[in-house]
């Protein structure tokens, strides 16, 4: 912002005594305010972290190394995890002003490996359907809203915008204490459907730890249900470049391009960077209860099933993958989606079964 001093003069013109008056303009440059840091209690010791600043317009760029901040810095855009120990700096920017002074705090939770720190247990204490906990949930919604040539209409809670019908709800928290994710057909015979996606973005995200789901899936022609992340920088940097990292991908049942075997899979998505490894033991079934689960370290991308120690079926690291890796250049937010149709899993069909659902049991994060 610039603040503006006018200055009032009198001068003479110097031929025959005529005088008047005039205005000159000089400015001074304001300095932005610097951020404040805010925490709210997450579990055993962690905290998740807000950063803002009074100065309007202005962009907010941190480090958690100790290193000063500067305009080069990752930028803040949403509350993020702190469960290890660091050092938060920060400085706001905006135009016209000079940049802030340096907000510093330092964070030493002190806390074991493996410990849980974060997590959504759907829990529903009512004799009713429940909402998904607005503090944590948020929902993209519409039809064919992010792409893939997806059938559904996605609904929020409550939604009263047709196709969706708030007294048949695609996400709640059940009294069974599970995250139901209903695709519906509204009207028998007609290609109409409505089902949910559920996304964390603006409210929680992390960088670094195990996160893990524990759900049942659905199978059925045209069923896509997911588990998987996005950066927090994908309103600055746009997909794929924020990164994607896809926990858990189930299309239909068995796989279409094998010899029937059921699967999951987990996938890695950058500029230029692609990859994804399917997992199918014998004996496998999507349609039981399993933990799907991703170990994420600086420079490595792990999945697993049932067992972190066990269970590992796909690693995933610069040194294998080609193109950009993403996934250490700040905080992901969290996914919970089924689609209906798509590129991938094909439209329903009449063997399709409505409705289907998507139970997740709980989403929880450890420390690595």
């Amino acid at each position: 912002m610039l603040a503006a001093v006018v200055l009032a003069w009198a001068f003479l013109c110097g031929c025959g005594g005529g005088g008047g008056t005039g205005t000159v303009t000089t400015t001074t440059q304001t300095t932005a305010a610097a951020p404040t840091i805010s925490t709210t209690a997450a579990q055993n010791g962690a905290v998740v972290v807000s950063v803002a600043t009074t100065t309007s317009g202005a962009t907010v760029y941190y480090t958690v190394d100790g290193t000063t901040p500067s305009s080069s810095s990752p930028q803040y855009i949403a509350p993020f995890l702190v469960a290890s120990n660091l050092t938060l700096k920060a400085i706001a920017t905006a135009a016209g002003d000079t940049a802030s002074s340096v907000t510093s705090q330092s964070f030493a939770p002190n806390i074991a490996s493996g410990t849980l720190v974060w997590s959504d247990e759907f829990s529903n204490s009512t004799n009713a359907n429940a909402a998904p906990n607005p503090s944590v949930w948020t929902y993209d919604t519409g039809t064919d809203c992010c792409g893939n040539n997806e059938l559904e209409t996605y609904c929020a809670w409550a939604s009263t915008t047709g196709p969706c019908n708030p007294a048949s709800p695609n996400a709640y928290v059940g009294t069974d204490g599970y995250l139901h994710i209903v695709a519906q057909q509204p009207t028998a015979g007609v290609a109409t459907y409505t089902s949910a996606r559920l996304k964390t973005e603006g409210l929680f995200s992390f960088q670094y730890g195990r996160i893990e789901a524990r759900m049942m899936l659905p199978e059925s022609q045209g069923m896509w249900p997911a588990f998987w992340l996005l950066g927090n920088n994908i309103t600055t940097i746009t997909w794929p470049a924020c990164g994607e990292l896809d926990v858990m991908e189930h299309v239909n049942g068995s796989n279409p391009e094998s010899e029937g075997y059921d699967w999951v899979q987990g996938s890695i998505h950058g500029t230029n960077l692609t990859g994804g490894i399917q997992y199918h033991p014998s004996g496998f079934s999507a349609a039981a209860w399993h933990t799907y689960g991703m170990i994420w370290t600086q420079g490595q991308i792990q999945y697993y099933v049932d067992s972190p120690t066990s269970g590992v079926y796909a690693t995933f690291t610069p040194a294998t993958q080609t193109g950009t890796w993403p996934f250490d250049q700040g905080p992901q937010f969290v996914i919970l989606n089924l689609a209906v149709g798509g590129i991938w899993p094909g439209s329903p069909d009449a063997t399709t079964v409505f409705p289907s659902q998507m139970l997740v049991d709980y989403v929880r994060v450890y420390t690595n």
